[in-house]
């Protein structure tokens, strides 16, 4: 198995494992916070989604961003970095669309990356970043940020009176 195909498998079973997280929730359950302050599942998956193609597609391949057009545009609002989740639904996909977004960039990541060497690995990824450097590390950096708001989900079903299901 290569460097890149490794990779890739590690974002795949990290997708595998958040979808397997959210397969049994009702879609009322998307958007609730369960307290002040706290965020909600849907924004979770909604920011994986978006962080997925800044790392896989703009950082990694090399795509310019007006060229990802995978996401709506408004993802960069409402998941991107710096954003804060909103209690009210109305203003995000439904979990649906959410949840087809997500698949969408997903495959797109995968399609893209596998394109790559693995030569390519060690050389920059785009701008500074404080969690990596490389294509090789951003990479690496896309399955443990995901696993990161996977985790954040687990605790929100526990809130909601989910099990966690894993």
């Amino acid at each position: 198995m290569t460097a890149v195909e490794t990779l890739l498998e590690s974002i795949r079973a990290a997708r595998d494992y958040t979808n397997g997280l959210l397969d049994d929730l009702p879609d009322e359950d998307w958007y609730r916070m369960p307290a002040e302050g706290v965020t909600h599942i849907g924004w979770q998956l909604g920011h994986i989604a978006w962080a997925q193609a800044g790392l896989c597609l703009i950082r990694v391949c090399g795509q310019e961003p007006d060229t990802v057009t995978v996401l709506p545009r408004e993802y960069a609002g409402l998941f991107g970095k710096g954003s804060t989740p909103q209690a009210d639904a109305t203003l995000y996909p439904a979990p649906a669309d959410l949840r087809t977004g997500a698949d969408r960039i997903h495959a797109a990541a995968l399609e893209a990356v596998s394109q790559l060497d693995d030569s390519e690995l060690d050389e920059p990824a785009g701008p500074p970043h404080l969690m990596f450097t490389s294509k090789r590390e951003a990479l690496r950096w896309c399955a443990h940020h995901e696993l990161t708001h996977t985790g954040q989900i687990i605790l929100l079903r526990r809130l909601l009176g989910h099990t966690a299901r894993r």
